[in-house]
């Protein structure tokens, strides 16, 4: 009688590359343990780039932070023992004439740049929004200023501002308008710097109001324009209320912002004409670098950072998120 032999299972017979070991071993299982080696060499290699990022953020960061509230509590100057002196840091800062102009104009500047800066690329927002050709050359031209190295950006609008062989003066002339003095004057310095400012620094929140604006269901234009709504009620009633949290948000960065403002008046003006454009970051430079006085400038940086830090706390309490 003739006998068949029935092919085994699948999973079931012994897989043909699973032979035996000589001496009758079994053979040996690699498989569990490649995944997880691979797995902890990842987990080992993640943290160990989140280990060197902390260490650089507490080396660059935290350090300097927390020395500098250190000294202002200290008389030091470098090559010296330092000496602990209390409050009398504050105290001298905050007799200096200079002290009270420079928080006035930071202050101002931070208005101004509210009042023109804020508006603008808002303005430019909405008018890039409604474009229907050419958007994203627009959107590179708005924002290749931001592109400029500051110095560089600063270093153009004084030669703009040169009340000589300046550009702005050479246009007004020639167009019969009264010239200025610009950053000359102690009545025009400031607002002069405002203009840089906003100029150089308003592509990224155009860009960002972009994309809120995008971000408005078309459907309550439709609706508005069905109402007989002009441009200004649609604006008012559509776009300000669906983008109001981005103002508010975009709103507080920039009063963070312009009140560390340092870069126009340190290459433009120098803090003149008459200590018109002296802020208060510029004024900690002259303490540490011109006067050699690092516990004053500490003490300045320290008040600084207690005002920052309750519109830092503010805004942290408005986009948190439960």
């Amino acid at each position: 009688m003739k006998t068949t032999t029935r092919p085994a299972a699948p999973g079931r017979g012994r897989s043909a590359d699973a032979t035996p070991s000589p001496g009758g071993a079994p053979p040996a299982v690699h498989g569990p343990r490649q995944p997880l080696r691979r797995k902890i060499a990842d987990q080992a290699t993640a943290y160990g780039f989140l280990i060197g990022g902390l260490l650089c953020f507490i080396l660059f960061s935290w350090y300097p932070a927390i020395r500098s509230v250190i000294i202002a509590f200290q008389k030091y100057t470098p090559g010296s023992d330092p000496e602990w002196v209390g409050t009398a840091n504050f105290t001298r800062v905050l007799q200096d004439p200079e002290f009270t102009a420079a928080w006035r104009n930071t202050l101002t500047f931070t208005v101004l740049a509210l009042v023109i800066g804020f508006a603008i690329p808002f303005v430019m927002a909405l008018v890039l929004n409604e474009l229907r050709h050419a958007k994203a050359f627009f959107r590179v031209v708005v924002y290749l200023p931001v592109m400029i190295p500051p110095v560089v950006s600063a270093l153009l609008w004084k030669w703009f501002y040169d009340p000589g062989a300046g550009l702005a003066n050479e246009v007004l002339g020639f167009l019969h308008l009264p010239t200025s003095n610009w950053t000359n004057g102690a009545d025009s310095a400031l607002v002069s710097l405002v203009i840089v400012a906003t100029w150089a620094n308003m592509g990224g929140t155009v860009l960002i109001y972009l994309a809120a604006l995008q971000g408005i269901p078309g459907e309550l234009y439709e609706a508005a324009e069905l109402d007989g709504a002009s441009v200004w009620q649609r604006v008012r009633h559509v776009t300000i209320p669906q983008t109001r949290f981005i103002i508010l948000m975009l709103m507080l960065l920039q009063v963070i912002a312009t009140m560390q403002v340092f870069t126009e008046p340190f290459v433009i003006t120098g803090g003149g004409p008459e200590n018109s454009t002296v802020t208060v970051l510029y004024l900690i430079y002259k303490y540490a670098f011109l006067y050699n006085d690092f516990g004053g400038a500490s003490a300045l940086s320290v008040m600084l950072l207690l005002v920052l830090s309750a519109f830092s706390a503010l805004y942290l309490r408005l986009t948190r998120t439960d």
